[in-house]
């Protein structure tokens, strides 16, 4: 089977090896002309730097042309990838790559940047504007200069006579040395709340104006006394018939300590023209932010979405493995008290280390939640990125099973190796949402590198699908089916799986009732021959169910959580093996694992060198099991959580 246009490759090789010509596309990449290159010629101009490169571009011809199999031909690209998507310009440093749409349907995206590291000198705030969906950029725009004193995590806001807000932390005072001490500090949380705007959509921007911080008991009790105040936002300002409202942190102490959350509130923002009669009010009432003591000293990045007439939702970061939660019912005056996310009101507790978990509202009234789907304490392990698709039910939030949103390529081991080096580490955080012509974009910063990155509207909805609780068995890819008498013969024929080292990928979907194993180890599927290579599924002598492959080097292997698989109950276990980010998951009776109480996390890393995992051509069917198989399914591909969450659903 040949790739897609291999004929007119092969026409193309024929051309060649006739004429002694090489046609390539014009200089302007366009379809209207060709330029000719003579074999043997070397050029001078940038096309041809030397003959190498017309070998090179012999055998890229050939590799295009060349035969391949079925199964290597349904591996594509991943979307997920996170070097797949589009850069966002910036100097050295780079955060909270936001984005508005502006009246003319453009893109403006504000962030943060700096010739240093974060928190250095010359730390300023930009702008810059795509008209192509962020595949392209123009040149940064300075909100802020380098040269003047701090200026960092900008957010924009529109308003509808399209005048946009940016709206960022500045140390106006110049503080850069704590009280009766003379070395420097970092000096970006530090200072006033100020606000610029512009009015020809980013090009240029207003003088500086003041967003009066009401002194509080954070402040009183900070190195400066409330003389100076500490705090950021991250939270996008969000539009309601309130007004406008943006979540912020306050610190009760240099450096990250003490951390509260508030909102600051405007009630004419969206239609006053005189930026000195913007009204400014700042929530809760009282002395204190949002925080509860047990929850230690940790409590940040305060961010929240709309859920009805003068009803909020927030989350926010600690340290303790889980992001805490709180609801408003009167416009951000009074809060519950802040407790840690769940699913649903009575459901698992949602795991996020010390990262930016995101909360958006999409156009069509549902929500989404950026995490990181683990419990580790530290503000590192950030890849992959994850994502939950939420409803309101009865005034609160319910949240979807987990999909995996983004990956980028540091593998297992990695995690040593840049130890020195926690930029590394951190991964892809401080995301923005963008809704345009019914199609969805996410931007996100590793701090050096910034990404715009278009998402199939399928990974969502099939979230919030979950939560109606009716689906359909999922037919794409599957490549074995065995239910009733079927599944109960000792074996069948083994499909062909894809190559993992090439994003392949399988899923192996089973309906089992477990006997009480006394136990022991048991094998319920295997395919593995004499030189180790296929899978198998197996049950642990604790009684959770594990999958294991080999391609005959290296390994993959992981298990359910702990617990879950009752002796003499049905179960349904889907276990899925994803060849791009190199992760294996389980849901069990749907729901994905998530480690529980025993660990951090529920989900495992494999080896990324597995490659060919087919092994015998015969798949034995419970050859070592004391319980039944009453339903196997088995996909040449990685199902989206959501897929094998309506098998479960289509099964009940």
């Amino acid at each position: 089977m040949l790739r897609p246009a291999s004929v007119c490759v092969a026409a193309l090789l024929l051309s060649l090896t006739a004429s002694g010509q090489i046609y390539i596309p014009d200089s302007n990449g366009g379809s209207g002309g060709c330029n000719v290159v003579p074999f043997g010629y070397t050029a001078t101009s940038s096309t041809w730097a030397n003959q190498k490169y017309q070998v090179m571009v012999m055998q890229i011809l050939l590799a295009i042309a060349w035969p391949i199999s079925a199964s290597e031909e349904t591996v594509k690209p991943d979307s997920r990838f996170l070097e797949s998507g589009s850069l966002i310009p910036k100097k050295n440093y780079c955060d909270q790559p936001y984005v508005v749409i502006t009246k003319d349907g453009n893109w403006l995206c504000v962030l943060t940047t700096g010739e240093g590291h974060e928190g250095s000198g010359g730390q300023h705030i930009v702008a810059t504007i795509s008209k192509d969906q962020g595949k392209s950029w123009s040149e940064l725009i300075d909100i802020e200069p380098s040269n003047g004193p701090e200026a960092s995590w900008v957010v924009p806001l529109i308003v509808p006579s399209g005048r946009v807000y940016a709206i960022y932390t500045y140390n106006g005072d110049e503080v850069y040395t704590l009280p009766g001490s003379t070395r420097n500090i970092r000096a970006d949380m530090l200072g006033w709340y100020c606000f610029k705007y512009s009015d020809d959509i980013g090009m240029t921007w207003s003088k500086r104006y003041r967003i009066p911080i009401r002194n509080t008991a954070a402040d009183r009790a900070n190195q400066w006394k409330g003389e100076v105040n500490i705090f950021w936002g991250i939270d996008k300002p969000k539009v309601s018939d309130m007004g406008v409202t943006f979540a912020f942190t306050k610190l009760g102490r240099y450096m990250l300590d003490n951390g509260e959350g508030w909102m600051m509130h405007s009630d004419n923002i969206l239609t006053e023209k005189d930026p000195e009669k913007i009204n400014w009010t700042m929530l809760p009432e009282g002395e204190h932010g949002l925080r509860m003591p047990q929850f230690g000293s940790v409590q940040e990045e305060h961010n929240h979405v709309i859920i009805g007439p003068n009803q909020m939702y927030l989350v926010y970061r600690t340290t303790t493995g889980y992001p805490c939660h709180s609801y408003s019912v009167d416009g951000g005056k009074t809060w519950t008290d802040p407790v840690h996310m769940t699913y649903s009101p009575d459901g698992r507790r949602i795991k996020n280390p010390r990262a930016c978990p995101k909360l958006f509202k999409c156009e069509n009234g549902k929500y989404l939640f950026w995490f990181h789907n683990h419990s580790n304490t530290s503000f590192f392990y950030r890849n992959p990125a994850w994502v939950c698709g939420g409803v309101m039910r009865d005034g609160k939030m319910h949240w979807s099973e987990p999909e995996i949103l983004l990956y980028h390529s540091e593998v297992p081991g990695d995690d040593l190796r840049y130890r020195g080096s926690p930029v590394k580490l951190r991964g892809m955080s401080y995301p923005d949402l963008i809704e345009q012509d019914g199609r969805y974009w996410i931007t996100e910063t590793k701090k050096t590198v910034a990404r715009v990155h278009e998402i199939d509207p399928a990974l969502f909805e099939g979230m919030w699908a979950q939560l109606e609780g009716k689906g359909e068995v999922t037919k794409k890819g599957l490549v074995l089916d065995l239910q009733g008498s079927a599944v109960r013969a000792e074996e069948a024929v083994m499909p062909k799986l894809a190559d993992l080292a090439k994003n392949g990928g399988f899923t192996i979907d089973l309906k089992i009732k477990f006997a009480d194993n006394g136990n022991k180890s048991q094998i319920v599927l295997d395919s593995r021959n004499a030189q180790g290579r296929g899978i198998s599924v197996g049950v642990d002598k604790g009684g959770a169910l594990n999958v294991y492959f080999s391609d005959g080097k290296h390994t993959g292997r992981w298990a359910t959580d702990a617990g879950l698989l009752k002796p003499g109950q049905i179960h349904h276990v889907t276990a899925i093996i994803d060849g791009g980010p190199n992760i294996i998951t389980f849901i069990v009776d749907g729901k994905l694992c998530d480690g529980g109480k025993q660990r951090i996390r529920g989900w495992g890393r494999f080896d990324p060198k597995v490659s060919d995992i087919n092994g015998s051509e015969k798949l034995r069917l419970s050859p070592a099991f004391d319980g039944n198989v009453l339903g196997l399914r088995i996909y040449d591909r990685y199902l989206r959580t959501s897929e094998a969450i309506a098998n479960y659903q289509a099964d009940q």
